[in-house]
């Protein structure tokens, strides 16, 4: 049994509810003392409200049904956004480098060669994970995961 189940629903409902007011994953975490990835699992499924439903009604709900209902509510299950969390010196540095480099003329940045970096993990992908949310939201604190760290070997590249 994972550590997740240990959670009882008061602390769930409590988890939860800082996450709808905007909080960071990290931040609740930190805040209640347990893993990151605990939290970020937290958010339900269609599986589980169609579970939950069961165990409250008796009555039997697929999943498909819950997530046909999200759907015409204006919910929907996308990936939720993956980013890296900037730290103040983080900030601070990249602040730095746009006012060193703000007056460059086209000139200045035809010397300039930028690169993309992929990194492969051996670690599940979070990009697997859907969360339920209205067109347009996938920027809201809400619905951002936050990645701070590759528990597993990677390669970046």
């Amino acid at each position: 049994m994972s550590f997740r189940h240990h959670i009882d629903d008061f602390m769930r409902g409590r988890i939860i509810g800082k996450i709808e007011e905007g909080r960071k994953i990290t931040d609740v975490a930190r805040e209640f003392d347990i893993a990151h990835s605990v939290v970020s699992r937290l958010r339900i499924t269609a599986q589980q409200v169609a579970n939950q439903f069961l165990a409250a009604s008796g009555k039997q709900i697929s999943r498909k049904t819950v997530a046909r209902r999200l759907r015409e509510g204006g919910l929907y299950a996308r990936r939720p956004v993956v980013c890296v969390p900037l730290t103040r010196k983080h900030r601070t540095a990249r602040l730095q480098w746009c006012r060193e480099h703000h007056n460059w003329t086209e000139q200045d940045w035809a010397c300039v060669l930028f690169s993309d970096e992929s990194r492969f993990s051996l670690s599940s992908d979070c990009r697997r994970q859907l969360i339920w949310r209205e067109s347009g939201t996938a920027y809201r604190p809400e619905n951002i995961q936050e990645k701070d760290r590759y528990p597993t070997c990677s390669t970046m590249v």
